[in-house]
Formats: structure tokens, sequence, C-alpha cells
């Protein structure tokens, strides 16, 4: 088992150490990544017109992810005061995993719009339980100097979790959406189920979290939530920039990867949209692994402001050919730029975001991020219902404004950055 008493007084961090605290990132990516891009988009045009499919696809993850903004802080902050013989962290990754593993299915069960709406937000909360107190691991047990390597391995693990499970739900998603059955809907559901229970699992018994010491700090549910979201503004004010920054270049990977299936539909007119959207995915998770790992480790050498600008620049590049030369193979070409940028962005920044958090809140700080990453997932919601009040007027109009403001979004994003003082 992982044990440690300090991230500091553990020098020997190994590397089986670095699989252990992350290896549930693997689950979730796989377990969202498929349910934004393929499942979600599929299942609701069971139950929702054609022509609103983008709205509703919209209002359902808004609502979900709005909820994941409050929960995984507040988990998070719990955590930072828990006390128990089973550690800070673990007994939530616990809970969650094994809540959402029994949620999943409800996919499938749901008979209306209003059921998917209700069976999401509940997932929503499950995994929020758990990635709070989860995200706390790597500050919590990795030495100073090796967390951008932890967070790249971290990063690594989370694009796996697309690698592996995306082509495979993408073509039982095709045949269930071409009329074939809801077996393979079932086959999609219980395999990402099992897969959140293994990895819950996995994390639980293999990491060993110190003893907690000292003031436990235990305090009433009502108090937590009280001071959960309150931030000291001057003392924090890179963090507060940081989470501006990656709001917005969040909202433009989210908008892109949301969508990208319905633009692939009605803009490029592929035969099969699942199965174009995870080739668009594939080329994407190759420019991602060959830069994850790297960009970690550049980030604690080079500092994490010049590998997080240089990620933000590159990702308004792709999208600027998406919008310049609507065919498949250039789409096909900003995916790579696009999946560079994502693994780039997600190894600098997550050990930014550890170098900026006060030592004794790590987890209510860190869950506190998520106000810029689900913050920016909700936020590239909205432009659902701005693609098709466009669409209504002109075809495909509605797609190239969803192409704009992502370009907008990670310029600005990008710049923002320039504003944190603290060299990461």
């Amino acid at each position: 088992m992982l044990n440690t008493h300090s991230a500091d007084s553990h020098p020997s961090f190994r590397r089986a150490d670095y699989v252990k605290i992350t290896i549930f990132g693997f689950a979730l990516t796989a377990l969202w990544q498929s349910m934004h891009t393929i499942i979600l988009p599929l299942r609701l045009l069971d139950f929702v017109a054609e022509s609103q499919k983008n709205t509703y696809l919209g209002l359902v993850t808004l609502s979900g992810l709005l909820l994941a903004i409050i929960v995984q802080p507040v988990a998070g902050a719990i955590s930072d005061r828990t006390g128990i013989s089973g550690g800070r962290r673990r007994p939530f990754i616990m809970l969650g995993g094994v809540l959402a593993s029994f949620i999943i299915p409800g996919v499938g069960l749901a008979g209306s719009y209003l059921g998917i709406f209700a069976i999401y937000c509940l997932l929503q909360v499950s995994t929020n339980i758990a990635q709070g107190p989860y995200q706390a691991l790597i500050p919590d047990l990795v030495p100073e100097g090796k967390r951008g390597l932890a967070s790249g391995v971290k990063a690594l693990f989370e694009i796996l979790g697309v690698v592996v499970i995306i082509y495979p739900v993408a073509v039982f998603m095709d045949r269930y959406f071409g009329g074939q059955g809801g077996q393979w809907l079932w086959l999609v559901l219980g395999m990402l189920a099992i897969i959140m229970l293994a990895a819950m699992v996995a994390t639980v018994v293999t990491v060993r979290e110190p003893p907690v010491t000292g003031d436990k700090r235990g305090t009433s549910l009502v108090a937590t939530l009280r001071y959960t979201f309150k931030i000291d503004t001057r003392a924090n004010r890179d963090f507060i920039w940081f989470l501006v920054s990656r709001l917005l270049i969040y909202m433009a990977f989210t908008t892109i990867q949301q969508f990208m299936l319905n633009f692939l539909k009605d803009v490029i007119g592929v035969t099969n949209p699942a199965e174009a959207t995870v080739r668009f995915s594939i080329v994407a998770v190759a420019g991602m692994l060959a830069v994850v790992y790297p960009a970690g480790y550049l980030s604690d050498r080079l500092g994490r402001k010049k590998v997080t600008i240089t990620a933000g620049l590159l990702g308004a590049a792709g999208i600027a050919i998406i919008l310049l030369s609507q065919n498949y193979s250039s789409i096909l070409l900003a995916a790579g730029a696009i999946g560079v940028a994502i693994g780039a962005f997600n190894s600098s920044n997550w050990a930014w975001a550890t170098d900026l958090v006060p030592r004794n809140e790590v987890a209510r700080y860190l869950g506190l991020t998520n106000l810029a990453t689900a913050g920016g997932a909700a936020g590239a919601r909205i432009i659902g219902p701005g693609i098709d009040f466009f669409n209504y007027f002109r075809p495909v109009l509605g797609y190239k404004f969803m192409l704009f403001m992502c370009l907008v979004y990670f310029v600005a994003g990008s710049v923002l950055v320039l504003k944190i003082k603290r060299q990461g």
C-alpha cells in the first residue's frame, strides 16, 4: 500500500504510487466522456424532437453540472475536516463510487426526459462526492517537486479512460441508434458501472492515508456549508484569476466535445455520427498522449504559466481550422491540435492548482476549482439553445456561432493567465 506521513517527508515516492492515487480518474473520465459525447446525445433522441435536441441536451447537462459545482467543494471541505480511521479521502471515494455504480443503470431504465434528467443529476452528485476528496490525494501524498509529474500521470489515466472505452461505446451505441435493440445500451451501461466499482476498490485498497493528527476541526454540516465557498480574495487573488482562466478554457473544451456529434451529423453529413465522433476523439487522444507526460515534466522545469498559455492558444488554432475549412479531413487535423492542447493544459494547469491552494484546506480549494471545471462545462451547455436558435434562421449558422464562441473562450482564457503573479 501507499503509506506516507506527509508529502514533503516522503522523498522515496515510487512509480507505482503515482498509479495508486490516480487510477480513479480513469473511471471518472470513462464515465463522463462516454455519457456526454455519445450516450446522452443519442439516448435523448428517444424522448425529444430532432429540432430541439441541442436545447434539451444543454438543459439536462447544465442542471447536473450546477449540482456538481456545489457538491464537489462541499465534499472536499467535509473531508478536510474529517478524522476517521479510514482516512480523510477514501471513505468519500468509496461512498461516491458505490452510489455511482448503482445509479448508472438508471440511464437505461428511464422512460422519459424527466427520468433521464433525474438520473443524470443523481449521477453528478454521487461522482462528485468522490471526486472532491479524491483530487486532494496528489497534494496530500506527493512531494512538492513531483506534483507536475503526478498531474501528468493523472491526466494520462484520464486520457486512457477515453482511449479504452470510447470506441466500444460508440460502436455499441451506433447499433442502439440504428434500432438493433436495447441490449447494446445495457452492455455499455454495465461496462461503465463495473469500471467505476473496480477503480473505486483499487483506490480504497491500495492507498493508505497518513494518520490525522492535531485538531480534526469537526464542525456541523451547516457550518461547513457556510464556509465552503468563502475565499479570501486578497490573500488568494492569483487563485481567483486561475479560476476565471480555467473556466473559459474549459468552456471551449467542453463545448466542442458536447456538440461534436450533432455538428458532424448536421454540418458534415456523416452517416454514422457516433463512429465519426469517436474518430475525432481518437485523433485528439493521440495528441493528448503525445504530450501529457512531457507537459507535466516541463511544467516542473519551465513553469506552469508558459505551458498553460501555449496550450490555450493551440486550442484556439484548432478551432480556427474547423471554422475556416469545414470538411472532415480538416476536422481531424484540428482534433490533433485540440488534443495536444488538452493534454498540455490538463497536466500543467492541475499542477498549478496544487501549487496555489492553501496547505490546510487542500480538498476544499481543489473542490472550488470545480467552479471553473464544472462551471465551464455548465456554461458550455448554455450555447445549446443558441445553436438551435441560429439554425432556425439559416441551416448550420448555429454551429458557426458555437465555433466562434469556442475561439473567443480559448483566447480570453489564455490572456487572463498573465494576471496570475505567482509563477508555477
